[in-house]
């Protein structure tokens, strides 16, 4: 791992400026301003490991939070190195629509992009 690899991993995940507005809308909707949003890294997957995205009111011991336009992220501990230096984006086009993460620390990944490894 070289020093601009550590940095990335300290730097924790990136949520881009479309990803946060769009997390937003979606709190608003639910008309809650306890919730964060949750990314964690579980088992599964044809790659080994999968994405999870969820709104959650809960905090875990050792969670990572960082904040991003009033948008709060958490990670769980178990998940953080995994998704250091990744980014999280919004996408809506005519032909995709949906959050994308762009994980450096990802070696492969399945064809469909849900699991990575």
């Amino acid at each position: 791992m070289s020093v601009s690899d550590e940095t990335a991993v300290s730097e924790g995940i990136i949520l881009s400026d479309a990803a946060a507005a769009k997390v937003k809308s979606l709190l608003e909707q639910e008309g809650r301003d306890d919730l964060a949003l949750r990314v964690a890294v579980q088992p599964g997957g044809c790659s080994g490991l999968r994405y999870q995205l969820f709104f959650d009111e809960r905090s875990l011991d050792g969670d990572v939070v960082k904040e991003f336009d009033g948008v709060k992220v958490v990670t769980d501990r178990m998940s953080a190195p995994y998704l250091g230096g990744a980014s999280i984006d919004f996408v809506d086009t005519i032909e995709k629509q949906g959050f994308t993460i762009d994980n450096p620390n990802a070696t492969g990944s399945c064809a469909c992009g849900d699991s990575f490894n």
